[in-house]
């Protein structure tokens, strides 16, 4: 170990529903930090979420999360010589860390009027488990399974 473990960051809790997870995937969705944009999209996307019919778009949205959560995914390894995908668990923090980027990238993938909308889309597929998100993180653990067999090179 050379270096100290970097201090972790205490994440203020969103205004309006007063949850961290919400801060944490509202820093993710910010570009150029424009943090008061980055809330605009993600409340639009909540509202228009309520308008689609979803009675509680927070646990929509919280389901959506877990849904997209991977458990496991594949580091690169090399052994002799030659690469092998070694599947290795993931920590807690980085699971949802990925969950939250992957559902803004196939947010921003996805095609519609304006990022609220494209969010709110994303968010409701991943909420029932379907969507580009929710295939990213079955993919993810397909591979991993699929390279069981190399779990013994874990370092």
């Amino acid at each position: 170990m050379r270096k100290r473990k970097p201090k972790k960051r205490i994440i203020q809790p969103d205004p309006v529903f007063n949850d961290i997870m919400v801060t944490q995937f509202v820093n993710n969705m910010m570009w150029s930090g424009k943090k008061a944009t980055a809330y605009k999209i993600f409340y639009d996307a909540m509202d228009l979420m309520k308008e689609k019919g979803e009675e509680n778009p927070l646990e929509a949205w919280k389901a959506a999360v877990s849904n997209v959560t991977p458990q496991v995914e594949v580091r690169s390894r090399r052994v002799g010589g030659a690469t092998f995908q070694i599947p290795t668990e993931i920590r807690a923090s980085r699971k949802l860390s990925i969950a939250m980027k992957w559902m803004v990238k196939y947010a921003r993938l996805r095609s519609g009027k304006g990022m609220a909308e494209k969010l709110a889309a994303e968010v409701m597929a991943a909420s029932k488990g379907e969507g580009a998100s929710v295939k990213k993180k079955e993919d993810t653990h397909r591979m991993a399974e699929a390279n069981r067999a190399f779990a013994h090179f874990r370092a």
